[in-house]
Order: C-alpha cells, then sequence, then structure tokens
C-alpha cells in the first residue's frame, strides 16, 4: 500500500514557522495502531489523518504518542491540502471528529479559518504541582477541557520562560498554556505538552479555544490578535462568537512524499 503525505507548515507567514503537521489523506480509516505507528514515524507535532465521507471529512490527529481529542493547526494544514493540492473548491470544509463534533474551515484569500467549540474555563488553586512547573510563579491558574492554563504577569516572563518538563509532565491534562498580555498584540502564549509527546507544541490553535475566551472577559473585545512565541512563532486572529471561536492564520506547503506499507 501507498500513502500519500504532505508536510505543511500552519499558522506560518514563511515556510520555517508557525506549526508543522503531517497530513494523510485516506478513503478508508487504517487500524488505530498503525496510525499511531505513522504518526511516530513523522514525529511532527501532529500527524492528521482524514476520510470523506459524504460532504464531510472526518478527521483524527495523533501526536507521536497519542490521539488528541481537538487540533488546530493540523486542521489547518487539512483544508491546506484540500484546497490548494486536492482541489476541493467550496468556500468552506467541513470536518467532524468522534471526539470534538463538527468543525469547519473556510478560506479568504490566503487566510484560513477556524470554526471551533469555545472551551469552558474554571478557576484552579493556584497549588505546589503548578508553582514548581516555572521559575517565576504564575498569577492565576485556569483548567479547561484539555489543559491546564496560566496566568503571567508581563510578554517577557513567557518568551523568556524555561519550564520544568518533569514536572509538567505530572499534571494530568493533554499540556500546559502559559500566556500573558501582548505589546505588539492583545495577547500571547505558550504551550507545553510533554506527557502528551511535545515538550513544546509551536503553534497551537485549540489552546485558543482557551484563550479567546479568557482575553475576550479582560480585555473587552471580541476580535483579538494573538502570537505564540514559541521559537518557530505564529500569529493568529481571533475571534469570540459565544460557544464558538474563529481562529485564523496562514499556511505554508513544505513537502510532498509517499508512505510505503
Amino acid at each position: 500500500m501507498e500513502l500519500k503525505v504532505y508536510q505543511v507548515d500552519a499558522f506560518a507567514e514563511q515556510a520555517f514557522g508557525g506549526n508543522p503537521a503531517a497530513v494523510v489523506p485516506l478513503e478508508k480509516w487504517l487500524n488505530d495502531e498503525l496510525m499511531q505507528q505513522i504518526a511516530m514515524e513523522h514525529n511532527q507535532p501532529e500527524t492528521v489523518f482524514f476520510v470523506k465521507e459524504g460532504d464531510v471529512y472526518h478527521i483524527r490527529w495523533f501526536t507521536p504518542t497519542v490521539e488528541v481529542d481537538i487540533c488546530g493547526h493540523a486542521t489547518i494544514a487539512s483544508a491546506y491540502v484540500l484546497y490548494n493540492i486536492l482541489g476541493y473548491a467550496g468556500d468552506q470544509i467541513n470536518f467532524f471528529s468522534h471526539r470534538s463534533g463538527p468543525l469547519s474551515v473556510y478560506k479568504s484569500g490566503e487566510l484560513l479559518t477556524l470554526n471551533f467549540p469555545t472551551d469552558t474555563l474554571k478557576p484552579v488553586e493556584l497549588d505546589e504541582q503548578l508553582i514548581l512547573c516555572f521559575q517565576e510563579t504564575p498569577q492565576e491558574a485556569y483548567r479547561g477541557r484539555n489543559d491546564y492554563m496560566v496566568v503571567f504577569s508581563n510578554e517577557q516572563q513567557i518568551r523568556d520562560m524555561q519550564p520544568n518538563w518533569l514536572q509538567i509532565a505530572t499534571l494530568e491534562s493533554r499540556g500546559l498554556i502559559v500566556t500573558a498580555k501582548g505589546g505588539e498584540v492583545d495577547f500571547v502564549s505558550r504551550w507545553f505538552g510533554p506527557q502528551s509527546g511535545i515538550n513544546e507544541d509551536p503553534v497551537t490553535g485549540s489552546a485558543h479555544t482557551t484563550l479567546i475566551p479568557y482575553w475576550r472577559d479582560k480585555l473587552g473585545k471580541d476580535e483579538m490578535t494573538a502570537l505564540q512565541v514559541s521559537p518557530r512563532c505564529g500569529r493568529l486572529h481571533c475571534v469570540y462568537q459565544g460557544n464558538r471561536v474563529l481562529i485564523s492564520g496562514k499556511a505554508r506547503h513544505y513537502m510532498t512524499g509517499t508512505i510505503y506499507l
């Protein structure tokens, strides 16, 4: 069996920026173990698989070690492949995840926009388990559906952060978001997930389902700009719409290959 695979940098203004994903279109599902092995072999932050069923593309996402509930950048990468390589002609692509429900991406020029469900945040105690993840103490802590989120006082703290990977790996969550008010943009963030096989994800679209409602309440605005200030960095345009959020960015095609099984 041969499968095409495309590597796309999502939330990237140019190649080598944003977050890379391996995109594997399928005619029918492979078994779970094989998809996980393919993801481990590619060793990208996410490897994404999709199968067309009627007018909907069913989609699944894998880190090198686990399947995840939702992934923004790999969904953007999948939409890029459908629009720019596989000839999808419509303005909107409807995806469906058996873990997260209906999702969609629409295209406007080079900009691709995710329509994702808004996360629900709950304040949590800033306990020793969270404090020991960092050299400096956060101001606030929250728990969303998938991740913990902690808030710091300024952007430089986020940029300079040297997280304690071993401590973060003890958290019972997909990962940990850190964030602060931005200078050039409305807010900045980073995302750490050693317990999910990724020490630091370059640009995490799904984390913005958590970040957007928080910063909407803090800043009093529904439309915001954001930077995920990992070494690769990524720029996102964010819109709060109540129980849904819109997360937009560009993507760049890096590589096409063939998987031989």
